[in-house]
């Protein structure tokens, strides 16, 4: 068991008041007073709210949500019987007055602003009834617990309420059906990850019943389902909020060479990870390897992720895996992510596409460039359309030499991102005659990006350094 010192533990036992039908009673004018009752909004509760002379915005907000208004001074007697009251006066005296009798009553209290005189305090509250999310910082930072608030908001799907009714409906039949234990606990969590989850996620109320009672009828067996998500060019706050969500159920990911492992751990703590490389010039396992690794776990009845750098539909061979688990007859789901190019330019803020300069935007490998014939994106390049050469430093000396020879012109402006959206990126900028010098950099071991086009003009460059004196001072380090 692990033992907390004395500065890990909290002074207050996080607990849920039971308030359905019972009287809270909120005392004051203003503000603080109007906050609390917005809160309380939140719940069952019977509110009263006790006011003097209370603010016309206030007031109107009683009124029009039928809270039941007592006007007057202060009396001990108006806390009876109360299950939680609020001190929210703005007066530290009139508060302090409020909590003794409250105190006195044997009724919990809350002063506002005055953490000492509070027998409770309120959290930030996320509410998916009949689910709520409570933060509370002890009254040392409200603006913090806010904060924390609006991230766990936006992790929580909308659904999220009206599944946890649908378990609640269900927990009868499944206290009969299925033993306790792991049974159970394997049960529920594919009930809340599950084909039920997603129907009602999607608004399909009747569809999520069906899939209840399938899961119910068949003891637990579901069928597998794997996400193709996009895990962004690395940074961990640029990956989505719905990629986050289904790494958070997958009982499996399996991620790429590239990915990041701080985004790799931000899936669920017991999940599998299984690496399987794919980055050039160590493949750990082959496309196809891959492919039969997703099919032999979806039919396992697992929820897999499948983690790609970027977008998987931008050089992710996301294709080939979707074909896989098509012929296999396994859901599967496709999770956008931020691709490199975007990430890339925005470190350089570099509009790729500028009016009256480029009005077009190409991803290529670069590799295109292998063969007798320019391909069509070349062509573009010509007409001035903005191109986005992935993988491309180990190409960077070929598509300078073809696209030069093309026509265009040496002095076209050029911008390099290795380890774009990272804090250990690095920024270079050039024209297109200084691409030569890149394949040899061997410094350059991250993913880089290259960037080619009259849009690169309108880049910011404070943060860059240009291509040519970066590669005299390699070469100077190394003489030395």
């Amino acid at each position: 068991m692990l033992m907390l010192s004395d500065q890990d533990k909290l002074s207050v036992f996080p607990a849920f008041f039971r308030v359905d039908g019972k009287v809270t009673a909120v005392f004051g004018d203003g503000d603080e007073a109007y906050a609390k009752t917005r809160l309380l909004m939140n719940t069952k509760a019977k509110i009263i709210a006790y006011v003097e002379r209370p603010e016309a915005d206030y007031y109107a907000h009683l009124l029009s949500h039928g809270i039941e208004v007592k006007k007057g001074g202060f009396s001990p007697d108006q806390v009876e019987g109360a299950a939680l009251v609020f001190a929210a006066t703005g007066e530290t005296g009139k508060d302090q007055t409020i909590v003794a009798a409250a105190r006195a009553a044997g009724v919990p209290v809350n002063a506002v602003d005055q953490p000492d005189f509070c027998d409770f305090y309120t959290p930030a509250l996320v509410n998916r009834a009949p689910l709520a999310v409570a933060i509370g910082t002890e009254g040392a930072g409200p603006v913090l617990a806010q904060l924390i608030r609006s991230q766990v908001d936006r992790l929580l799907s909308p659904s999220l309420g009206r599944l946890a009714s649908l378990a609640v409906a269900y927990r009868g039949a499944v206290d009969e059906r299925i033993p306790r234990g792991a049974a159970r606990r394997v049960f529920w969590r594919r009930f809340f990850s599950g084909p039920v989850a997603d129907a009602m996620a999607s608004g399909n109320v009747a569809e999520a019943k069906a899939a209840a009672d399938g899961l119910l009828h068949s003891a637990g067996k579901v069928e597998g389902r794997v996400w193709l998500v996009g895990a962004g060019p690395g940074a961990e706050d640029l990956l989505t909020l719905r990629a986050q969500r289904v790494m958070m159920e997958a009982d499996a990911i399996v991620y790429d060479a590239l990915v990041p492992q701080a985004v790799v751990d931000m899936g669920r703590r017991d999940a599998e990870r299984l690496s399987v490389g794919k980055r050039k010039g160590c493949h750990s396992k082959s496309q196809e390897e891959i492919n039969d690794l997703l099919v032999y776990l979806g039919r396992q009845g697992k929820r897999v992720v499948r983690l790609k750098s970027g977008d998987p539909l931008i050089y992710g061979r996301a294709g080939e895996e979707m074909a896989a688990l098509r012929a296999a007859g396994i859901d599967y789901e496709i999770v956008p992510g931020i691709t490199s190019a975007f990430a890339a330019a925005a470190d350089f803020e570099l509009p790729l596409t500028l009016r009256g300069v480029a009005s077009s935007l190409v991803f290529t490998t670069g590799h295109d460039l292998a063969g007798e014939v320019l391909p069509d994106w070349a062509r573009l390049a010509l007409s001035g359309a903005t191109i986005a050469v992935y993988m491309g430093r180990s190409v960077a000396a070929s598509v300078s030499e073809r696209l030069i020879a093309a026509g265009l012109p040496k002095e076209t402006p050029v911008a390099v991102v290795e380890n774009a959206s990272r804090s250990d990126k690095r920024l270079l900028h050039g024209v297109i005659a200084d691409l030569a010098g890149l394949e040899g950099r061997d410094e350059l071991s991250g993913p880089v990006m290259v960037i080619i086009g009259e849009a690169v003009a309108g880049a910011s460059f404070d943060k860059s350094e240009p291509l040519v004196e970066a590669v005299r001072n390699r070469d100077l380090a190394r003489s030395m």
